[in-house]
Parts: C-alpha cells; sequence; structure tokens
C-alpha cells in the first residue's frame, strides 16, 4: 500500500467537516427565507458525502473518529437541517409543526444508530451488501424536500399546503426507520458497452440541473421511491435463492432462468433447511417401494402354488412413485 502524508490522510476528515457546515449553512439560508441556497447547501453536503468514504478507502485513512464524525455530519446535515428548513419554510404556523421536525430528526438519529450498529454484524449473507436497511440518510433528506422543489419550480399550491407537507415529512420519516430494503449504489458496476450510454445520461442529468434543477430533484426523488417494490421482490428473490449468492450481476440472469425452469418442469427448490432429514424421507420412501416391491412376502421364501423366484412388481402408478420422492408434476400448458 502506499504511504500518504499526514495531511493528505487529514483529506477524507475535512470533507466531512465540509458537508457539516454545508449543512448548518442551509439552516442559515433557510432564516433568511433563501430556500433556493438551502436545497443547494443540502445537495452539496450529500456530495461531500458521498467523497469523504470512497477518500478514507482510497488513502487508507479509515479511522473510527472518522466514522463518528461522519454519521454526527450526517445527522445535522440530513436530519436537523432539512427538518428546520421545513418547518421555517411551511410549518411555522402549523400547530403541529415543531412535532413533525422533531420526529424527522429523532427518526434521522435512530436510523443512523441502526446502520453504525449493522456495520458490526459479520455473519451475514454477501448480498446483503447490496441493500440498505430502510431509506439511506442523504435519500430520505431529498425526498423530504420534493414539496419545497416544487414549489421553487412552479409556485405555491396544494403540494405546498403545511398539512400536506407535514404527512410527506413523516412519510420520509417513517421509511428511514422501516426495515424495507433499498437499493445500494455502491456495489453498482457499469459493463463496457453501456458507458457510452451512461455517459450521455450523466450529459442529460447536468443539461436538467441547470435549466430545471428543483423539477429534476424532484423527479430523481419520485424515480428513487418507485425503485422501492423492485427492491423488495430483488432482496426476497435472493434470499430465497442462495445459489445466486456469489455469482456476479450480469451472470443473476440465468441463474432467475435456470429458477423458472425447475417450476416449469415440476422440481422444488434445493433444500435449505433439514437437508439430512429430507435425504433421509427421500432414502424412506425409496426403501419402501423396494420391499412393497415383493407384494408383502420376504425374499427367499415361497408361497403356497408359486414357485421360487422373483416375485411380481406390482403396476403402480407413476403418480405415486412422484410423491414418495417428493417430486412435484410438470405443469400442463
Amino acid at each position: 500500500m502506499p504511504t500518504y502524508a499526514a495531511g493528505v490522510r487529514l483529506l477524507p476528515n475535512a470533507v466531512t467537516v465540509l458537508a457539516l457546515c454545508s449543512g448548518l449553512s442551509g439552516v442559515y439560508f433557510a432564516l433568511g427565507g433563501r430556500f433556493e441556497l438551502c436545497v443547494a447547501a443540502v445537495g452539496f453536503a450529500a456530495i461531500c458525502d458521498a467523497l469523504d468514504g470512497r477518500l478514507a478507502r482510497m488513502l487508507d485513512a479509515s479511522t473510527r473518529i472518522g466514522a463518528e464524525l461522519d454519521s454526527l455530519s450526517d445527522l445535522v446535515s440530513f436530519g436537523v437541517a432539512p427538518a428546520l428548513v421545513i418547518y421555517v419554510w411551511a410549518l411555522e404556523g402549523s400547530r403541529f409543526g415543531w412535532a413533525v421536525a422533531l420526529v424527522f430528526a429523532v427518526c434521522m438519529a435512530l436510523r443512523l444508530a441502526r446502520f453504525n450498529t449493522l456495520l458490526d454484524v459479520e455473519d451475514e449473507a454477501p448480498y446483503v451488501k447490496e441493500f440498505f436497511v430502510g431509506v439511506p440518510a442523504p435519500a430520505a433528506a431529498l425526498v423530504a424536500g420534493v414539496p419545497l422543489y416544487v414549489t421553487l419550480q412552479f409556485g405555491a399550491g396544494w403540494w405546498s399546503d403545511p398539512v400536506v407537507v407535514g404527512l410527506w415529512a413523516l412519510v420520509a420519516a417513517g421509511l428511514m426507520v422501516s426495515r424495507i430494503p433499498t437499493l445500494s449504489f455502491k456495489t453498482v458496476r457499469v459493463r463496457p458497452r453501456w458507458i457510452a450510454p451512461v455517459l450521455v445520461l450523466v450529459g442529460l442529468v447536468a443539461a436538467v440541473v441547470v435549466t430545471a434543477p428543483f423539477l429534476g430533484l424532484a423527479v430523481a426523488a419520485l424515480v428513487y421511491l418507485a425503485l422501492t417494490p423492485y427492491a423488495v421482490y430483488l432482496h426476497r428473490w435472493m434470499r430465497k435463492h442462495p445459489e445466486a449468492w456469489n455469482v456476479p450481476v450480469r451472470e443473476r440472469r440465468a441463474v432467475a432462468r435456470a429458477a423458472r425452469s425447475a417450476r416449469r418442469l415440476g422440481l422444488r427448490p434445493p433444500l435449505r433447511r433439514r437437508v439430512a432429514g429430507g435425504a433421509s424421507a427421500v432414502a424412506r420412501a425409496v426403501r419402501r417401494f423396494g420391499d412393497e416391491s415383493g407384494n408383502g412376502v420376504p425374499r427367499g421364501r415361497t408361497v403356497q402354488g408359486r414357485a421360487p423366484g422373483p416375485a411380481p412388481q406390482p403396476q403402480r402408478s407413476s403418480a405415486g412413485n412422484r410423491l414418495r420422492l417428493g417430486l412435484r408434476r410438470a405443469r400442463r400448458r
């Protein structure tokens, strides 16, 4: 591993401090009524939050104090600052406005505390790192600000009503502390043939940010929420298919096709819990089938009026044999 100077190794913590200052600046801009700068400040904090961890891993500067500082920065930038901005913007004159702001900040603290405890869990399935438990902190701040983005783009409307804003903030807070799996884009890898389309998409996003930034933020938040059902489906599928846990993402389609083919053929999925018990049950069924093939007469003995020899094989249906062996009937189309 290359060695870096002490000043360079402090760079990740410096970026984290910048994120903290940017989040607090959002509250300062909100007190002055400059909500466009509030959105920009929280967005800059999100960019810094995405960079500090990668810089720490690149420079081999990951420390315990850096991890704690990152959590505190996320709490202030994506919990306290958005809650205060929403309160100053739309909920200040509401009866339950301050309660909504408190609930959002507390849910953010609980979400970050759970995230830090899950980092110490080692005996987990390999696919777990591809998902978050609940909506992560930057995404929750992005979702909570949708009414503000729409108001800044189109003006006041039903979306800026205090009741709607408060309920939407509570929905975002509930998603943070929920057990709903959400996608983690940290493990996403771009195939070489998709590099050019992705670069074009980046250019399109840049054009939207320049021409209609608040509309682009609102669309991005809604698209992220629309991906939640897919994340839930993918998480359940991965949990039921351990054969795909260590398979690269681009090769999982072949595993999914094989699973669908097995279901069409009437085959059961692999045993997961009691493999030995399932195997012994199949063995007993096969042994019982062999014993019953003698029609209840032990081998080596004769029956009155019958010459010694192999007993006649009874005619058994294939359906009964499939049931004894634990196989399902093939589906008919």
